[in-house]
C-alpha cells in the first residue's frame, strides 16, 4: 500500500471521528454527564410564568422582606417580624441543577421568633435553587434564591 497525501488525510479524518464519536457515547451512558430538566413539569411551569412574577413583586414590596441566610447549622428563613407566625403557611422548594434526584420540597413550619430552619444534613454541598411559595392572610407571595451551600 501507497501512504501518499490523500491516504493521511482520510486516516486523520477517520481517526478525528473516532475521537468525537468516543466522547458522544460516553456522555450518552455516563450518568454522571445527565442533563436533566430542572423540573419534570417544566412546561406547565412556564404557562404559570405570569402568576409568578406577580407573587415575587408582592415578596418584594414588603416592607420587612423574607430573608435567607447561611450558618453553621444550615439555613435560616427569617420571616417578617409583623406577621403572626402561625398564619404563614407554604413550602419551601429545594432544587439541585446538576441532580433532579436530590430536589425535595418542606412545608413552612414557622417558630414564634418569625424564623424557619433547614438542617445542614439535609443539604448536600454545591448549588441549589431555593424557592419559597409562601400565603398570609390570603395574599400569595415567592421568594427565589441561588445558594451555593458550603458546610462550614
Amino acid at each position: 500500500m501507497k501512504f501518499n497525501f490523500g491516504t493521511g488525510v482520510v486516516i486523520a479524518m477517520g481517526l478525528f471521528m473516532i475521537f468525537i464519536l468516543q466522547y458522544v457515547i460516553r456522555v450518552q451512558f455516563d450518568s454522571k454527564y445527565d442533563n436533566e430538566l430542572v423540573t419534570q413539569d417544566y412546561y406547565q411551569q412556564e404557562l404559570e410564568i405570569d402568576g409568578k412574577a406577580q407573587r415575587e413583586t408582592q415578596a418584594l414590596a414588603l416592607v420587612d422582606p423574607l430573608k435567607i441566610k447561611q450558618d453553621t447549622q444550615g439555613i435560616t428563613l427569617d420571616f417578617p417580624s409583623q406577621m403572626q407566625y402561625d398564619k404563614v403557611k407554604g413550602k419551601i422548594y429545594f432544587y439541585r441543577p446538576s441532580n433532579e434526584k436530590l430536589d425535595f420540597d418542606r412545608e413552612i413550619e414557622v417558630l414564634p421568633d418569625a424564623t424557619m430552619h433547614i438542617d445542614k444534613q439535609d443539604l448536600l454541598q454545591g448549588r441549589w435553587d431555593l424557592v419559597v411559595e409562601w400565603t398570609y392572610q390570603g395574599k400569595e407571595y415567592r421568594n427565589v434564591e441561588k445558594i451555593n451551600w458550603k458546610p462550614f
